[in-house]
């Protein structure tokens, strides 16, 4: 049903920015769990040091929450960044996530939506996003996607509604 309503979209053309973002329903989160490669986003500006190799690992806490190690290649090396992700209204496919330090969660300030738009039926890649569609990020489970899925992965982007013209892919260096 879900595929059949991506495809309607896409044969009617972009959602509009101002209409509801749509998240794919429940996610496995003990699957979504591991790394994740960055292959695209939408620049921003807590992400300006970083100039490739970018990734995100995720494991499942013991209190229901996810832990969050963000990763990058910076001119003079590489950065990390710890977090947590919580749900939201008890759902698994829209999150928020906090870089603060662990004293300073509890503040109603400092999270940010994580909502996944586009997840791939093995898990092999991702689409996050949030309600006001000012951040988008590309997930993969490998450094670089073949032609194909990105073809694919691109026009999901505009058919939910992002401005394809703003999304710049992230250079990955063999490994």
């Amino acid at each position: 049903m879900k595929r059949a309503l991506a495809a309607l979209v896409l044969a009617a053309g972009t959602v509009s920015a101002a209409e509801p973002l749509v998240t794919v329903g429940d996610v496995d989160l003990a699957r979504y769990a591991g790394q994740w490669h960055e292959v695209a986003k939408y620049p921003n500006r807590f992400q300006q040091q970083c100039v490739g190799d970018t990734t995100a690992t995720y494991a499942l806490r013991d209190d229901g929450k996810v832990s969050v190690a963000n990763r990058c290649r910076t001119r003079d090396g590489y950065e990390e960044v710890s977090g947590v992700a919580r749900r939201v209204d008890g759902r698994t496919d829209r999150l928020q996530v906090s870089f603060l330090p662990a004293a300073l969660r509890w503040l109603p300030f400092g999270w940010g939506d994580y909502w996944v738009i586009e997840l791939a039926p093995d898990y092999r890649y991702a689409i996050v996003g949030e309600p006001s569609r000012e951040y988008l990020w590309v997930l993969s489970r490998t450094p670089t996607l073949d032609d194909a899925t990105w073809t694919s992965i691109d026009a999901r982007i505009a058919a939910a509604g992002y401005d394809r013209a703003k999304v710049t892919r992230t250079p990955a260096t063999a490994r």
